[in-house]
């Protein structure tokens, strides 16, 4: 395994890393400010000018659409990074940093997921109805795959119904935690469903393109996140009801919504661990610059030993993280999302729990501010914690790592050929 970085990757690293301290660190409080004022005014899901302003300097430095990989940008037929999962996770870590910053590049989630499934699967129309707009930022998207009614870590048992009436397809069933559905430049969202509930179990499920502003798409409400509302982008909670969208709108065909899922979903998982890196890392330089400027009984908190253990561990727990997130990337470059199926499970497992941790020892280390919006790190937390449940909670993961560990020591099929998770939330 040879994980030094490409020189186009080192220099977008030096590139992205200079354009963060140039404009995007400055701007954090210029984004809260703004998003308080939006909120007195009744505009709360307003889209921010710090952001949109901000979009329009990367766009001219060439800091856009980074997270589109060759093969994808083939299949787009639109031009992207043109980097490996390799190559791209480093900046994915420096984005991280800034919870909000990596849709200043265009390469956020859910958006980044949904062109990589347009642009892998959608055909001419969708390309140009929805890719090119969502490649060019001018729109944004959703992913409508969880479920209230049942537990969707299981993906099996969703009940979304989408029935084949002639020339449409109807849509009936309600979704949760779809993340963007409230900005109002979502346009539109990737929904799974059944097509047919007496298929085989992994051939069930179907996605479909549904415009948002189709008659029968309902915004419940905006849910919480330990009290964040994440607007403008937030997490909706959304009611399809005989929602009609023509049969050319189904992606790769009935039935093929596992397929899809399993495209879409590696790539996502390595997003999220590298930039879930990039926030510890950030939580760590505040742990020490805090520690090194606050005195209590007599010396700095720096020098207090449970201080120095906790940044030490905290040193080897990003570290370990990072190189297993690594190999992983690199291995579904090598060989391919399945044949890195384990490594994708664990870092999803290993990412999410180092964060916390970290976090939690620098909330510590900030005393009462640590719990305050006067730093990130409340808000970093709760984010994280999130990502123990999106894309896959833990135990579904914890589950088929240990299944393909003990198949390595049994002919039996049922451990040995344990399906990749297809998961989201609770």
């Amino acid at each position: 395994m040879d994980f030094e970085f490409s020189a186009q990757t080192q220099d977008l690293q030096k590139r992205l890393s200079a354009f963060m301290d140039e404009y995007v660190y400055p701007a954090e409080k210029d984004h809260a400010n703004e998003l308080a004022a939006n909120t007195a005014a009744g505009k709360r899901w307003t889209p921010l000018q710090t952001l949109e302003k901000l979009k329009e300097k990367a766009r001219a430095q060439g800091l856009w659409n980074l997270f589109l990989p060759v093969d994808s940008a083939e299949h787009a037929g639109y031009p992207g990074g043109g980097l490996s999962n390799l190559e791209y996770a480093p900046l994915a870590e420096i984005m991280g940093r800034v919870s909000w910053s990596s849709e200043i590049f265009n390469c956020s989630a859910p958006d980044t997921g949904n062109m990589e499934t347009i642009a892998r699967y959608g055909n001419e129309e969708h390309k140009a109805r929805w890719l090119k707009p969502l490649l060019e930022g001018r729109i944004r998207s959703a992913f409508a795959m969880t479920e209230p009614a049942v537990a969707s870590s299981d993906a099996t048992n969703i009940e979304t119904r989408i029935e084949r009436q002639g020339g449409a397809y109807l849509i009936n069933g309600r979704k949760w935690w779809i993340s963007g559905a409230s900005d109002p430049r979502c346009k539109i969202l990737i929904t799974m469903g059944k097509t047919d509930p007496s298929a085989p179990k992994h051939a069930q499920q179907s996605m479909i393109l549904v415009p948002a502003d189709t008659q029968g798409v309902e915004i419940i409400r905006a849910l919480n996140v330990f009290g964040y509302d994440d607007a403008p982008h937030g997490h909706a909670e959304v009611c399809f009801t005989n929602v009609r969208v023509p049969i050319s709108n189904i992606l790769l065909g009935e039935g093929r919504g596992f397929e899809i899922a399993q495209g879409r979903l590696g790539p996502g998982r390595i997003h999220h661990c590298m930039r879930l890196i990039g926030l510890a890392e950030r939580a760590l330089e505040l742990m020490c610059k805090r520690t090194l400027t606050r005195v209590a009984f007599g010396k700095t908190i720096a020098q207090q030993t449970v201080t120095q253990e906790r940044i030490a561990q905290a040193r080897c727990q990003i570290d370990m993280a990072r190189l297993l997130t690594l190999k992983a990337a690199w291995l579904m470059d090598v060989a391919g999302n399945k044949a890195a199926k384990t490594e994708i499970a664990m870092i999803k497992v290993v990412a999410p729990n180092m964060a916390l941790q970290v976090l939690d020892w620098a909330i510590q280390a900030h005393g009462g501010g640590g719990v305050s919006d006067d730093f990130p790190l409340a808000a970093a937390w709760a984010g994280a914690r999130t990502l123990r449940f999106a894309d896959g909670p833990d135990e579904v993961h914890r589950n088929a790592i240990a299944k393909w560990e003990l198949g390595k020591y049994t002919a039996a099929p049922a451990l040995r050929d344990t399906p990749v998770p297809v998961t989201r939330g609770c």
